[in-house]
């Protein structure tokens, strides 16, 4: 079965798009799946969302589309008789970060209404309705699919009927230890920081100064500085501790908090709106600047500790457990975890581009010179030293060095299987009519027409 048809995502531009073309639209009913509706106006949101993504449809998007929408609502049907739900507090998280996005993008809440033509409740509405529904197609999908298993032997099987062109190529991927350490910030430069962030509240608190208009001026968090500062709708979870104890015991939309410090720097924050268990609120970043005097002592100390490892036998994993400031790594002997993946291996293009500067070039067992990086989880510069502590080339996947790859790709053949011999089953159980005009398609699953 093709990708397309299992494929079941939600997208806020679909609205903005339909909501500016719309208006020419004489809606009408054009397919009925069970009790549902499928209107001509559904079909063109999606088209018009697929034109403006540049994603290609393989059809008549007229064809294609419509039985899109019809599958998703067999298993929605299916869904309701299992009764299948969703956590809303997880349906609400996931529509906090996609409102966040898509205000980042056009620059603040006001221009995202002005653009999708509605209010921010309704468009926040409508996005919820959309997400519930793709996490209950995605547990559905799940449920039907829960008991897929194969064996080893399975797999041997499998790849061994693979064509010789259908064997992917896996691509070069290495394992990393970091040792890392933070250069001093004199004391001097953090009171210059904490003073001009208690300048900033004197003159928000003055009226002298709007706190989004500090923000876009000075904050260095890129991102929220563009929309004023704000963050967005967040739990307290999504937050580092320090500074969610603050935000969330803000009362009043007209005062500034004390000067909040965590591991990015110093903050003030200011709240805009509380929601049940979430906030949106303002801050304004600043982060202490190392002095390149202590830069380069840094720099000089990892050099010793080179050459200890290097030069006297000393174990990496022995200098990471008694110099390495990284706390991420420490227990794991420095090796670095792929955020993607969750496990130790990383493709070049998934490092950090200063990391991944250090060990192109290196053999298997390499440790490099001493550098300077941005640790992007603490947003601040840090000095380190890098091992390689594997290396493998690209090559053609293999059942030795590969196991768990071919396994997924049985495992994903299995469940297309699975999911198509469903679809085709629910075809001849479910009512389904479609207006004549609409018959006449070349669909993937010519059962809809009896």
């Amino acid at each position: 079965m093709r990708n397309r048809l299992l494929a079941i995502g939600y997208c806020l531009l679909a609205v903005g798009s339909v909501l500016m073309a719309q208006d020419n639209i004489i809606d009408e009913v054009i397919w009925i799946v069970g009790e549902e509706a499928i209107l001509r106006s559904e079909v063109e949101e999606e088209r018009l969302r697929a034109q403006y993504e540049g994603t290609p449809i393989a059809g008549d998007p007229y064809c294609v589309i419509p039985e899109q929408l019809a599958i998703q609502k067999l298993f929605l049907h299916q869904a309701e008789l299992d009764s299948i739900e969703v956590n809303e507090s997880s349906v609400s998280s996931q529509v906090d970060m996609r409102m966040n996005y898509y205000i980042s993008q056009i620059g603040s809440k006001e221009k995202m209404e002005e653009y999708f033509r509605k209010t921010s409740s309704e468009i926040r509405e409508e996005m919820m309705t959309g997400v519930r529904n793709q996490m209950i197609i995605q547990q559905m999908q799940s449920k039907l699919t829960e008991n897929i298993s194969p064996t080893p032997a399975e797999v041997r099987r499998f790849y061994n009927s693979l064509p010789g062109d259908s064997i992917p190529m896996v691509p070069a991927q290495v394992e990393v230890q970091i040792l890392s350490i933070e250069p001093p910030v004199p004391l001097e430069e953090t009171e210059r920081v904490k003073g001009r962030l208690r300048e900033f509240t004197d003159r928000v608190h003055s009226g002298n100064a709007d706190f989004a208009m500090l923000a876009r001026l000075y904050s260095e968090d890129v991102e929220s500085a563009k929309r004023g500062g704000e963050l967005g709708f967040v739990g307290k979870g999504q937050l580092v501790s320090e500074f969610a104890d603050v935000a969330f015991n803000l009362s009043d939309p007209k005062r500034v908090s004390r000067v909040v410090q965590t591991e990015y720097g110093y903050h003030i924050i200011q709240l805009i709106e509380k929601k049940g268990e979430r906030i949106n609120c303002r801050h304004i970043l600043l982060k202490p600047r190392v002095s390149m005097d202590d830069k380069v002592k840094a720099i000089g100390m990892l050099d010793s500790i080179r050459i200890q490892v290097v030069d006297s036998g000393m174990p990496f994993e022995a200098a990471v457990a008694q110099f390495s400031e990284d706390k991420n790594t420490l227990m794991s002997g420095g090796l670095m975890t792929n955020p993607n993946t969750g496990a130790s291996k990383f493709e070049y293009q998934d490092l950090p581009s200063e990391i991944a500067k250090q060990i192109y070039t290196m053999q298997e067992g390499g440790i490099s010179q001493p550098f300077a990086m941005m640790d992007r989880a603490k947003n601040k510069e840090v000095c380190a030293i890098v091992k390689l502590k594997s290396k493998r080339d690209a090559h053609k996947a293999n059942l030795v060095d590969d196991f768990q790859l071919i396994r997924q790709m049985l495992e994903q053949k299995l469940r297309a299987e699975i999911l198509d011999e469903w679809i085709r089953k629910k075809q001849n159980e479910v009512y389904v009519q479609i207006d004549p005009a609409w018959k006449g398609c070349d669909f993937e699953y010519p059962g809809w027409v009896h």
